[in-house]
C-alpha cells in the first residue's frame, strides 16, 4: 500500500465494496434449501429468514475480508474488476475490516437463534464458516492465494449453506437436497473462477495463486464449463422424481450467454458481465426451484 490519505467513501461505494454482483451467492442456497426442506416434509420461513441473514451477512463480510487483506498486500495496486475501498486508498484499511467484523458479528448472532432453533451444533459450523471467510485472503497463509477459493466457496456457499439450511427446516438432509447442493456449489464456483480467471495477468505478478493462476486461461475456462455443465445435469437428473424443476432449466440462457463470452476468450474487463449473468442465472434457477416446490 503507498496510499497515506484516505479521503473516505460515499454510501454508493461502501455498497460497492460489499460486491452486491456476488449476493446471489448467498441467497441462492438459502432458495435452493427451502425448497428441498420443502420436499422432505416443511419449509420454516422464519428459519429461512435467519438462514438468510447469516448467508447474505456471511458473504458482505467476506467481500470486505477480501477488500482489507488484498488491501494491504498490495494485489489490488493494479486490477480490472470493481472499486476497492482499501486498494484505492478511499477508506482506511482498519474501517474495511472492521465492517468485516461487523458483519461476521450479524451473522454470527442470527447463526446462533438459528442453532437454537435447530440444533445446537450449527453454532460450530457457524463458526467455521466465519473462520473460513476470514482466512480465505486473511491471515499469513490465506487459502485463496493457495489455489483453495474454489474449493472453499464449493462446500459453504453450497453444500454448508443449501444442506444447512434445509436441515434447519426439515430436520434432515435428503439426496435432492444434494443435488440442488451440489448445483448451487457448481454455479458459485464458477462465478469465482470467472473472478480470478479475469485477474490472472496481476495476480501471477503479486504472487496471489489462485486456482485460475495454476490451471492457466484455457483449463480454467474448460473448468467453467464443466461448472455449469454439472449444474444443467443435477437439474435434469432431479426433474426426473420432480418433473416441474425441469422449468429451471430456463436459466440456461443466462449461462448459454455467459458460456459465449468465456468461449469468445474475451480477456479482463471484458469478463465482468460473465460474473453477473452467472449469477443471475443462479438466482433465478434457484427461484423456480424454490416456487415450483411448493406447487
Amino acid at each position: 500500500m503507498t496510499h497515506t490519505s484516505h479521503p473516505g467513501a460515499s454510501a454508493a461505494q461502501w455498497l460497492e465494496g460489499a460486491r452486491p454482483h456476488t449476493w446471489a451467492n448467498a441467497i441462492s442456497p438459502v432458495l435452493a434449501g427451502t425448497a428441498a426442506a420443502q420436499l422432505a416434509g416443511g419449509a420454516n420461513f422464519f428459519h429461512a429468514f435467519l438462514a438468510l441473514v447469516v448467508s447474505l451477512a456471511l458473504i458482505i463480510g467476506v467481500n470486505y475480508a477480501n477488500d482489507y487483506s488484498d488491501g494491504i498486500r498490495g494485489t489490488d495496486e493494479d486490477r480490472s474488476g470493481p472499486l476497492r475501498l482499501t486498494g484505492s486508498g478511499l477508506v482506511e484499511p482498519s474501517k474495511v475490516k472492521y465492517a468485516a467484523f461487523a458483519s461476521f458479528a450479524v451473522a454470527g448472532i442470527a447463526g446462533i437463534v438459528l442453532s437454537l432453533l435447530s440444533a445446537w451444533w450449527f453454532i460450530l459450523i457457524g463458526a467455521l464458516c466465519i473462520l473460513g471467510a476470514w482466512f480465505y485472503t486473511g491471515g499469513k497463509n490465506p487459502y485463496g492465494y493457495r489455489g483453495l477459493g474454489e474449493v472453499a466457496v464449493f462446500i459453504f456457499f453450497g453444500l454448508v449453506a443449501v444442506l444447512g439450511t434445509e436441515f434447519t427446516q426439515a430436520g434432515r438432509v435428503s439426496w435432492v437436497g444434494l443435488a440442488l447442493a451440489v448445483t448451487i456449489g457448481a454455479l458459485s464456483s464458477s462465478v469465482n473462477l470467472a473472478n480470478n480467471l479475469r485477474d490472472i495477468p496481476t495476480d501471477s505478478e503479486t504472487g496471489k495463486i489462485t486456482l485460475a493462476v495454476r490451471l492457466g486461461d484455457r483449463r480454467t475456462r474448460l473448468l467453467w464449463q464443466a461448472l455449469v455443465a454439472t449444474a444443467v445435469v443435477l437439474t435434469i437428473a432431479v426433474g426426473v422424481v420432480h418433473p416441474l424443476m425441469l422449468i429451471a432449466l430456463v436459466a440456461g440462457i443466462f449461462w448459454f450467454n455467459a458460456t459465449r463470452i468465456i468461449r469468445a476468450e474475451v480477456q479482463g474487463r471484458g469478463l465482468i458481465p460473465v460474473l453477473g449473468i452467472t449469477g443471475r442465472g443462479m438466482l433465478v434457477w434457484a427461484l423456480i426451484v424454490a416456487v415450483v416446490s411448493f406447487v
